[in-house]
């Protein structure tokens, strides 16, 4: 496809990249390297002008339009073959109200940059549990994390949002101001234009007290069985999750074995630091623990304790399944296939979504699973020199398939795969017509569609 990007450069303050340019490469690239798309072009934006020129040069000019904020997405949304690119990465910047307990978060943060800003005001909000994750893409579909039990998801947190739109209009969203638009992008994904700036109600949290704990494989049933029943009562201030992991080559875990697969639990108190013990103590005495990290530390530093994990370059592919109820046979496929990961780098990790988050309306906003008490993700993250994609993506599917029976028809979208629009309605959930309503009336022609796509 041939372009004229001259008119273009002309009008962006950022920068503009083509195929013949130096730097394309560079700039085409996307955080998983299974993702090899070459786009029409990549508007590197610098303000909502830059984006709304781009997104009116993609409808001019009949390219679609796919949107980058920390590159995140598995399936590589945030490229396409023959689109354009809008990169939101120059756009970070963070500013908090501390009157107001408020941030003003622009479009291509991550979560590192919103918890470097709110963190000397003692304040955060519900973010993921990589750093290096865009805020806006894990925003966009929910956002559960460590604080979601407290604090509610993400979206919940959502005062106003900055959007343009498929025509390149400007949009200030919020319950009072384009109330649909708020509301479809609260849950529905990239599939309603490109949010330049959110606005985040923040709570007080500093310091926490938590970290991994590692169990050995045999007891991974008692830990599960476990925390079916002590998350559905636990207190709010809690966020803790059931991980398989292999076990890095870290100080705290015995060298001999390192390299070995256990059942983690990694746990959150963002309560009263001398509480913190008390209430993590239960966790403990499941079973003897073979490693721990466990401690008062900084919110961001367990935000970030697993980022050397997901470098840029790993290949990856991921299902997930919203869960209400952790069964005997759910928890005996995770028992069977859990510890088959195939890298360090893999992971299954069982998220609570109850508390804060069962009290949100299923119709408050486009995230309408609020009747689930768990979202699990089987996340295949591996290097290619290491494991073939064979290996990797069977591991996820034979571990999907054997958790489906006992789970909802539908997944987090922040965790499906490219090849699970298929899923697209039932991800949505109850949400699926009022969304795709909105679609129609904001993107008839389906410019935004690198995403869990709603055809218009």
């Amino acid at each position: 496809m041939s372009i004229n990007l001259d008119t273009l450069r002309e009008s962006i303050r950022g920068t503009v990249t083509g195929p013949d340019d130096d730097g394309y490469d560079a700039a085409r690239a996307v955080r998983n390297g299974m993702i090899d798309k070459r786009p029409a072009v990549i508007v590197r934006v610098a303000s909502a002008g830059d984006v709304m020129t781009a997104v009116r040069f993609a409808a001019d000019s009949d390219l679609s339009v796919a949107v980058r904020g920390g590159a995140h997405s598995v399936p590589g949304f945030g490229t396409a073959d023959d689109a354009l690119v809008v990169d939101l990465s120059a756009m970070r910047g963070v500013r908090v109200d501390p009157m107001t307990h408020t941030a003003r978060v622009e479009g291509g943060a991550t979560w590192g940059d919103m918890n470097a800003a709110t963190y000397p005001f003692g304040l955060a909000t519900t973010g993921g549990i990589i750093s290096t994750t865009g805020v806006g893409g894990l925003t966009l579909g929910g956002g559960i994390g460590y604080l979601a039990r407290g604090h509610g998801l993400s979206l919940d947190n959502v005062v106003a949002a900055d959007v343009v739109t498929a025509d390149g209009s400007f949009h200030v969203a919020s319950e009072k101001n384009d109330p649909d638009l708020f509301w479809a992008i609260r849950g529905g994904g990239g599939n309603f234009g490109v949010v330049t700036s959110f606005e985040f109600r923040l709570h007080p949290v500093k310091d926490i007290y938590g970290g991994p704990m590692f169990f050995e494989l045999d007891k991974a049933g008692d830990v599960l069985r476990f925390y079916r029943e002590f998350i559905q009562d636990a207190p709010e201030q809690l966020g803790v999750f059931p991980a398989y992991q292999i076990a890095p080559p870290l100080p705290f875990i015995p060298e001999d074995r390192h390299g070995e697969p256990f059942i983690a639990m990694v746990a959150c108190w963002a309560g009263d630091l001398e509480a913190g013990e008390k209430a993590l103590k239960p966790i403990q005495d499941i079973a003897p623990r073979v490693a721990e990290m466990v401690g008062p530390m900084p919110y961001p530093v367990l935000n970030s304790a697993f980022d050397a994990l997901v470098p840029p370059g790993l290949h990856h592919y991921w299902k997930a399944n919203f869960v209400k109820e952790l069964t005997d046979d759910a928890i005996a496929a995770h028992l069977e296939h859990g510890p088959k990961l195939p890298a360090v780098n893999s992971t299954m990790h069982i998220y609570p979504i109850n508390g804060a988050c069962h009290r949100v309306a299923p119709d408050a906003t486009a995230f309408a699973h609020r009747d689930a008490t768990f979202a699990t993700v089987i996340a295949g993250m591996w290097p290619p020199d290491q494991v073939d994609d064979a290996t990797g993506t069977a591991w996820v599917r034979d571990y999907y398939d054997a958790t489906a029976p006992y789970s909802e028809a539908g997944g987090y979208t922040n965790f499906a795969a490219e090849d699970d629009q298929d899923r697209v309605r039932a991800n949505y959930g109850p949400s699926y017509d009022r969304l795709r309503e909105i679609k129609i009336k904001l993107d008839p022609g389906n410019l935004f569609r690198h995403n869990q796509n709603i055809v218009p």
